[in-house]
Parts: structure tokens; sequence; C-alpha cells
């Protein structure tokens, strides 16, 4: 019995003299596909990095100055507010005791504050990605353990969802799209420690 295999997509049918394309194909080989494939990637993952740091940063903007979005008017961090204090004193399930007690402390405020601000600029900068998705999913996964279990999931939320894409972000090296991560990366501080790209 003779194996049925599939055509190979990595190359363009050729006419019998092997020196054009064969009749009705389009005479662009397979690769450019890709190529294209792994342009719409790159500029998907940008995109979703800008996205990201957005976010961060503005929820370090909003919760610095309480614009009114998700810190109302007033009790922002200048304000002598505590930018911790309403979501974790909220806490519920195996970790609400952990969180209660870190609610509004200045630890919790300044550790928070510091890591939206440093994961926002980096993001947006493309420098540091990394650190930046690390420290990120890791900030995102502890939102995520705040309340559980989830309220409109059983089993998994945004944050969970947002942490992954951070992980991709960093490993498909987003940040020299638009960015600073080649510069960033050649720089000898980031060559004596690489885990700073």
């Amino acid at each position: 019995m003779n194996a049925i295999v599939p055509p190979r997509l990595d190359r363009t049918p050729r006419s019998a003299s092997g020196t054009e394309p064969a009749a009705g194909t389009t005479g662009t080989p397979a690769t450019g596909g890709g190529a294209t494939a792994r342009a719409v990637a790159r500029y998907a993952w940008f995109a979703a990095r800008i996205g990201m740091g957005f976010t961060f940063l503005w929820a370090f903007v909003d919760k610095l100055f309480g614009l009114g979005y998700a810190t109302p008017d007033g009790k922002g961090w200048v304000d002598g507010g505590h930018p911790t204090k309403g979501f974790l004193a909220g806490a519920e399930g195996p970790f609400a005791g952990v969180y209660h007690n870190l609610a509004g402390t200045a630890f919790a405020d300044i550790a928070f504050m510091v890591g939206l601000a440093a994961i926002g600029v980096a993001l947006l900068l493309g420098i540091g990605m990394r650190i930046a998705a690390g420290a990120g999913a890791l900030m995102l996964t502890m939102m995520y353990t705040v309340v559980l279990p989830p309220k409109t999931n059983p089993v998994i939320d945004d944050h969970l969802i947002l942490a992954a894409l951070l992980i991709g972000i960093a490993a498909a090296g987003a940040g020299a799209t638009f960015g600073l991560g080649r510069w960033w990366a050649s720089t000898p501080l980031v060559r004596r420690l690489p885990w700073l790209t």
C-alpha cells in the first residue's frame, strides 16, 4: 500500500522545465505566506505590548490622582487614599485573611504602585520584557487569588488570561518591534546580566 503524502507547502509548483511557476499558480512561494504570518504576529504582539503597557500605566495614574475611573475623585494616593485598600479589603476565599491584613498598608501600597508604574513603562518602551512580564504575571495572578472562586467563571478569569498574554509578549520578543528592545539588549549591563532583557 502506498502512503499518501501531502503536498509540500514550502515550494511553488514549477512547470515541466522547472524554471517558472506552473500554470495556475501565483509564483509566490509559500514562505512568503509564512513571512506575512510572521509580520502579522509581530505587529499583533506589538499591539498587545502597548495595550498591556497602557493598562498598567493608566491604573497607576488613576490610582495616583483619583481620576474618577477605577479610583473615585479625591481618593487618589496623592489625596491620602490607599490604592490597595478597597480591592484587598474585599478579598474572599482561602487567601482572604492574608489580603485583609495587607489592605492599605504602606508596604502593599508602595509595592503595588511601583509595580504598576515600572511594568507599564517597561512594556511601553519595550525594555526589560522578562522582568516586566514576570512581575506583571505575578501581580495579575495574585489579583486572581483575591476573590476565589471567580464570580463569572468557576475556574478562570481575565487576570489569568492577561498573565499568559504577558508571558507571550516577552517570549515573542515584542520589545524589539517599535520599541527599545534591541538597544536595551545591546547595553553592557544587559549583556552582563541577560535576565534583564
